[in-house]
Formats: structure tokens, sequence, C-alpha cells
């Protein structure tokens, strides 16, 4: 069935990339790169079904060959950490053929961003036949009329006039120079160093320091890459895929329809999945545990169990008659799920803790490291040997490996943040369901409903601890079980002593019930006794 997936990322060298390799991978071929001398081959990969190079009207025409253009693209870009092209994967509907595909992807990339001034290099991958996607490469510098490539940012200098601090650019200080405003220098105060005009530090006798005038830090962006740049901007590109895509679902008469927005905004109170990656795909296939596979499988379990119980609510709902025992029964269903809730909460507390107690060990490793590694260049082989040593590592790839680790960390501990806050509010929904149901029977019929919630409750719990084992497989704790009970009790306003007091009232009334029914005892007599 047809799916929404937009993922926007930058290429960046600041993250190791080239937009020249990027381009040589989505479009199986090689290409050379003319910045860094390297060599990009992906010929070898299987997959690609389609690939095209759409250019604005301004666009030079040699540039599209994909390698001239992303070379210029390369050689415009000085910096070691510049940004080289903004890239977008999207799935494809699978009910469409390869050409309705083409169409679909010629079409919303010339209106969304072609039209808009940018170059735009896609090729459509699918490797097994069922996951058919698209990789969009696109400029992120404007281009000039006659096809030279603006600027993304512009200096900004920072000047003062009457006490009032007000940037301009180059171009802009020519003219307003004239009305008074004056540029900022760093000069010697005393022990201090200050930003002065050059008018205030002469009048004060003050030595300038620095050539360089007061800017602010960024610059002025470019206003064409400011609206690129937006989160506006990219809201409105997911919107129209999702309406691209649906157009072209409608034309071809199939019964099925994306919708780019998330969960929370359809009303759907389901938690969605993480993306897991295919390092972590890798890992589970050798035998090993994943921590974001582990985390999806903890998502669908949940998942499961609230479509469950959502289905079995709305089956009570029709019912205009609800007996006792079935009122009993949803509720024990929401406080089981209540209680695999408030587990699940407390099993991320215990991941929490076990990240960052292995977060906290070796992090003053790492800013050590790091440290010594950037500054102490004389002494940098000595104390790295006895830095890798202490982190257990072996080599300095083996500390490039921890330092990913470690953010690989950082990330989990924000994943597990953002899914307490989901459970949570889950919680919270189970116990107003909780109250609503316990309160609709009459007052006097409160025994008969407790009496008959004591006797399926075994049953309960014996399908919650399966579940939990399920669920958590070896990280399964009956004491993490047992707490989570009592805080599900505990926001049911509901105490435990009641329910024990009450079943052991129930086990004596039985108990007695049984010696009533057993015959009376005879007595011996005495010749028995003799004999």
């Amino acid at each position: 069935m047809a799916i929404y997936h937009m993922q926007a990322k930058v290429v960046s060298r600041g993250s190791g990339r080239s937009a020249v390799a990027a381009s040589a991978y989505m479009s199986c071929s090689r290409m050379y790169n003319d910045y860094d001398g390297i060599q990009h081959d992906y010929t070898r990969k299987q997959g690609l079904i389609y690939q095209e190079v759409m250019l604005p009207p301004m666009a030079p025409l040699e540039w599209n060959d994909r390698e001239q253009l992303w070379n210029a693209v390369e050689e415009t870009e000085k910096t070691k950490d510049s940004r080289l092209a903004r890239e977008f994967v999207v799935a494809l509907p699978v009910e469409l053929d390869k050409d309705s595909n083409i169409s679909l992807l010629q079409d919303f990339i010339k209106k969304n961003f072609v039209d808009m001034g940018m170059c735009a290099d896609f090729a459509i991958h699918d490797t097994d036949g069922h996951n058919p996607h698209a990789h969009i490469l696109l400029t992120v510098r404007p281009l000039n009329e006659n096809g030279t490539w603006q600027y993304k940012t512009e200096k900004e200098y920072l000047c003062i006039k009457d006490g009032e601090e007000k940037g301009f650019t180059a171009s802009e200080f020519k003219t307003v120079q004239k009305q008074g405003w004056e540029k900022q220098y760093r000069y010697k105060v005393g022990k201090k160093k200050e930003y002065l005009t050059p008018s205030s530090a002469q009048e004060k006798g003050y030595e300038r320091i620095d050539k360089h005038p007061k800017s602010s830090r960024y610059g002025r962006q470019n206003p064409i890459s400011e609206q690129w740049n937006s989160d506006e901007q990219l809201c409105i590109w997911r919107a129209n895929w999702a309406d691209a895509v649906n157009k072209m679902l409608a034309r071809n008469q199939i019964n099925a329809t994306i919708d780019h927005r998330s969960f929370a905004d359809q009303g759907i109170t389901e938690q969605p999945t993480i993306h897991e990656g295919y390092i972590a795909q890798n890992m589970e296939k050798k035998g090993m545990i994943a921590d974001r596979c582990e985390i999806n499988r903890q998502i669908r379990a949940n998942n499961k169990m609230l479509r469950e119980l959502k289905a079995k609510v709305a089956k009570l709902a029709e019912a205009v008659e609800k007996s006792i025992p079935i009122i009993a029964e949803t509720l024990e269903a929401i406080r089981n799920h209540m209680i695999f809730t408030q587990y699940h909460l407390l099993h991320n507390e215990m991941q929490k803790e076990v990240i960052h107690d292995w977060m906290n060990h070796f992090n003053p490793i790492l800013n050590k490291y790091n440290t010594v590694k950037k500054k102490l260049k004389a002494k940098v082989t000595e104390r790295k040997e006895q830095l890798i040593f202490q982190a257990e590592c072996s080599t300095d790839k083996d500390m490039t490996n921890l330092s990913k680790k470690y953010d690989q960390m950082n990330n989990n501990l924000d994943i597990l943040d953002s899914q307490d806050i989901s459970l949570k509010k889950q919680l919270e929904k189970d116990a107003a369901a909780f109250r609503e149901e316990k309160f609709r029977p009459e007052p006097e019929q409160y025994t008969e409903l407790l009496d008959t919630r004591i006797q399926i409750r075994p049953d309960f719990r014996d399908k919650l601890i399966k579940q939990l084992k399920g669920t958590f497989g070896k990280y399964y704790d009956y004491h993490h079980r047992d707490i989570a009970a009592n805080e599900v009790d505990y926001l049911n306003v509901e105490d435990p002593d009641v329910f024990s007091h009450r079943a052991w009232e129930l086990e004596y009334q039985r108990k007695q019930e049984i010696r009533r029914n057993q015959p009376a005892r005879t007595k011996k007599k005495s010749y028995d006794i003799e004999l």
C-alpha cells in the first residue's frame, strides 16, 4: 500500500560528505571530484530504475552532465564545512507503474524546485521490487540571470550612530556612512579590549589592535536561500508531495491516499516507530540486539495492545446494557494496559540509568582525549595512549567509534524521553476510561462488581505476565511489574488492601461452605477403640 515518507538532509563537507559522491551513488555511475581528487565508482550498485537532471532556464547547458554540475558546486564552495546540496528521499507508491512514477516525480520537481531556481538531479531506485523510492539532489545556492552563482551570505558590519547599533552590508555602508554611521574596531582600553568607533577612540588616544571591523556572526543570508532553508518551506514541500501523490493515484483510479501530517495531527494515538537503519538491521541478523530495533518492538507491542483495547472499548460502547461481568472485564483490561504502560516507563528509566552511567564514565575521558588531541601537540602521543588505555581501547579508530557510540547513546536518551511523554499521556487517557467504566454500575452493585473482578483477576494477571515477557524478553522483572501495578492502582484511586481483604473474605466463605457441605463424623464405639 502507498505510504508517506519524505526525508530531508543536507550534504555538507562538515559531515564528511561530497555532492559529487552523492550524485554518483544515486545514479550508479563513476564520477571524479576535482575538489579533493577522489573518484567515486558506484557502477556495481544495483536497483537503478531511472535518472535525470533538470535545470532552470538560466543554468548553463553543460550542467546537464551531472559530473560537471556538481563539480561546479564543489568549486564554488570554498570553506571546509560548506553546505553543498540538499537531498530528499521520497517513497513512491507501489500501486503505480514505472512511467507513472517518473511522470509524478518530474512534475513535482519542476513545480517545487526547478521553477524556484534550483538545479535538480534525481534517480529512482527499487532493489527488490517492493520498495520504489527516489533520491532528489538539489543545489542550495541561487543563480543569477546570466547563469553565475549568487552569494549565500553577505558580510554585515555592525555600525553605530548616536548610541544605536545597526547592521549594514559593504554596499549599504557606502550610503549610510555619509549619514554619520561608523564601523567599530577593537581598541586596547587599559587592560581590556573593547569595540569603539574611530572617532571616539581618537579623542581618548586609544590604540587599535585589530584591522577587522565588528560584524554579525553569520552575516546576512540571501533572501532566496533563507526561504529555501526555512521550516515553513519544508512544510509546504511535504504537503505538496502528498497532494501530488494523491492526485496521481486518483488519476489512475487507485483507491489509496497518503497523509503528510504526523500521527498527533491526524488524531492517531498510536506511537510511530523510529528509523532503524541498515546497521541496526545487520546487527539483528547476526543475532545481536540493536537499541533501535528493541525500541521499535516495544512500540509495536504497545500499539497492538492499544488497538485491542480500542476495539474492546468500541464494542462495549455499542451495547445498550452492560452486565457486571463485562464491566469487570473492561476494568481489568484497562488496568492491565495501564500496568503495561507503567512497566514500560520503569523499563525506560532503567535503560536511561544504564546510558547515563555509561556516558558519565566515558564523557570525561572523551573530553580529555579531544583536548589533548587538539592543544597538546608536543605530548599528544604519550597522553593519547594513556587515555586510550583508560577507555579500554587500542587505537584512534577505537576512540572514534567510542565517540560515535557516545553520540548514539545521547540520541537514544532523546528517543526514550519522547517515548515517556507519549506513554504518560496514554496513562492519563486509560485512567479516565477506567473511572468512567468503574462508576457505570449502581452503588448497590459495587460489591458484586468487586467480587467479579477478584474472580477474573488471576487470568488477567497471567495474560499480562505473558505479554510482558513477550515484549521485554530477558529484561522482564517481576519487581517492576509489582511496582507498576501499585502505581496504576494509585492513579485509579483504588486501595489494594480492599481487594486483598475482600479476596480473603471470599476465600474464607468458600472454605466454610465446603465444611458445611461435608458429612458429619460419627463417634466410634468403645469396642472399636479396644480392638
